[in-house]
């Protein structure tokens, strides 16, 4: 059988003029040295081309001013990230000059693909054969898509941008980069994009470092116990379901029903603490948001708040890269030692854009339409918080995702993936908030796994059996419905059961600090206000606050101060709430008199 000689393939040279022989020489001389294989040189006339453009394969060595400049811009970008975060401005500079005079132009291959078809922010694009999944690759137009599905002989680009300019046979260009954020502190007080790029009108963002948007969470070995208090300020968490640093608590519930209240009045509760919150809106009204960002600079909270924002009317990538993004954001703080809040509001619709986009890459869908990956979208993104060992900091990154119910319905796909990722969840009760309950926590159906871990000493002690007489007073009230006929016993617990549920009616923005929630639970488990009219009960626990901070102001700051409730200190809230108690019924009386 006759050997067959390899077929010699063929390399492109753009230039004005031919290469002479001994130019050609070279060329093909390069070639063989980086493809180990013999390839002749065939030169393709351009008049319009300055310098030249050597291509084979799919890859493309530009020598052109155009292609020099990209070469020293990413450099530059490069030497400009490692250092940005490490160094004095003026050592900066020194180090940007150095790197200025010694920079040498490399024989660099770049590759361009071409778009085989574009539509519904999804481009088809065809000849990038070394591109790796979560690339940015740059049209054209300017516009930058990311790598999202990998096929033989083509790859699938979800945009960044709009695709009206982007037309079929249109260049692409890879970077050869991830996709990833700016980060620093100057992002503190500011409304971001997706991207990082500011849309509050205050100017540009001074970054001091750059992060990919998807990183490896911790490991087991960089953690430590999540044993450290994020108070939210609301009684009905805090006292039954303490949430701590580093946790993942899921708040659940159907529409309108106070779960991006429950989250901002946590961000608002951080007001002096020292926690960095970064607030993500995935597929909110714009107007919303504008609302949100109003209520924090009214509470004086931007101070301490980032927002990412990826309203409802940006494409499906950004509402999709969003959560991520804001997740690189409070890493970058975290790593520094610090606390962090990320509220991700919510991931119902994140899920759904991600289901869109994975529809439109033709990907084979599951249950409920959503592609099979949608457990790992999720659960790498929440894994990603944690309580950092001291060796690494011992910062933390504390997040409290949203998903809407439809229903009440908790076992649905994406609710019940997100509970089995999350470390418990505060249900919110359409019933229960309709009624008047707000917020409209169900003790029953919430759970917080970490519990009295992550409670200060004091309200641990405070707490004590709330949510068993709580339990208690709900089945009684079930069972009494059937009968008419009560004893006294019976009708005084239920009047004491009523007056909790009342007492954990907070209204909105208005956090409770350590030392209320204290003497709110000591004074009614000690049946205080067994007396106190159900109407006016709230109207009596703000006059107790005001009777405590004007007569035992000592005992309110030592609790806020140590987290710690003595016996003595806590006979002391029951015998001044009596106190004020008889006063307020004393008072009641003369009114009615008059």
């Amino acid at each position: 059988m006759e050997n067959k000689m390899p077929e010699k393939r063929n390399a492109y040279l753009y230039a004005k003029a031919a290469p002479t022989q001994e130019q050609k020489a070279r060329f093909e001389s390069f070639l063989k040295q980086k493809y180990n294989e013999d390839i002749s040189l065939e030169w393709v006339e351009d008049k319009e081309i300055r310098g030249f453009k050597l291509i084979y394969d799919t890859e493309i060595f530009n020598w052109t001013p155009e292609g020099r400049f990209a070469q020293f811009k990413d450099k530059l970008n490069e030497i400009s990230m490692r250092y940005a975060s490490k160094s004095q401005p003026d050592q900066m500079i020194t180090l940007l000059k150095k790197s200025i005079e010694d920079f040498e132009l490399e024989a660099v291959a770049e590759e361009e693909g071409k778009v085989k078809t574009v539509g519904d922010g999804i481009v088809v694009v065809e000849g990038l054969d070394s591109v790796r999944y979560g690339e940015i690759v740059v049209f054209e137009s300017g516009v930058k898509g990311m790598v999202q599905d990998l096929r033989r002989g083509e790859i699938g680009v979800i945009l960044f941008g709009e695709d009206d300019e982007i037309t079929d046979g249109s260049l692409v260009r890879r970077t050869k980069k991830t996709a990833g954020i700016a980060v620093g502190d100057g992002f503190v007080g500011r409304v971001v994009d997706a991207l990082g790029n500011p849309i509050d009108d205050k100017g540009d963002i001074a970054a001091s470092d750059y992060r990919a948007l998807e990183t490896p969470a911790p490991s087991i070995i960089d953690r430590q116990p999540v044993n450290e208090p994020m108070d939210t300020g609301l009684l009905s968490i805090d006292s039954m379901f303490p949430i701590g640093r580093g946790q993942r608590e899921l708040i659940i519930g159907d529409r309108q029903t106070g779960k991006t209240t429950v989250a901002l009045d946590t961000i608002l509760n951080q007001k002096g603490n020292g926690v960095i919150c970064i607030y993500v809106a995935i597929g909110q009204k714009a107007s919303s948001v504008a609302q949100l960002v109003g209520t924090l600079n009214k509470h004086d909270a931007m101070g301490y708040t980032i927002v990412v924002n990826a309203s409802a009317s940006d494409p499906a990538p950004l509402q999709y890269i969003a959560p991520y993004a804001g997740t690189a954001l409070g890493e970058y703080f975290m790593e520094q030692g610090k606390d962090v809040l990320i509220v991700y509001d919510d991931l119902s619709k994140h899920a759904i854009a991600y289901r869109a986009l994975s529809l439109l890459l033709e990907r084979s869908p599951g249950r409920e339409a959503y592609p099979g990956d949608v457990f790992y979208l999720h659960s790498r993104l929440l894994e990603r918080s944690a309580h950092l060992s001291a060796e690494k900091g011992g910062g933390s990154l504390t997040a409290l995702p949203i998903v809407e119910t439809q229903a009440g319905d908790v076992s649905a796909y994406i609710p019940t993936n997100i509970i089995s990722i999350t470390d418990g969840q505060i249900f919110l009760e359409s019933e229960l908030f309709f009624s008047g309950q707000r917020p409209a926590v169900n003790v029953g159906l919430s759970v917080s796994r970490v519990g009295g871990a992550a409670q200060t000493k004091a309200m641990k002690k405070a707490a004590g059996g709330v949510r068993l007489d709580l339990a208690q007073y709900r089945e009684m009230e079930v069972f009494t419905q059937f009968s008419s006929d009560l004893d006294d016993a019976t009708k005084r617990q239920l009047v004491y059961g009523q007056g909790l549920m009342r007492l954990l009616r907070q209204p909105q923005s208005h956090p409770m600090k350590l030392h209320e929630q204290v003497i709110t639970l000591v004074s009614a488990t000690a049946h205080v206000m067994q007396d106190i009219p159900l109407e006016s009960m709230l109207d009596f626990r703000n006059k107790l606050f005001d009777y405590f901070h004007s007569n035992a102001m000592t005992l309110c700051n030592t609790i806020d101060d140590t987290g710690l409730l003595s016996d003595d200190d806590k006979q002391t809230i029951i015998d001044e709430a009596k106190k004020f108690c008889d006063e307020y019924l004393f008072g009641m009386v003369n009114e009615d008199g008059e």
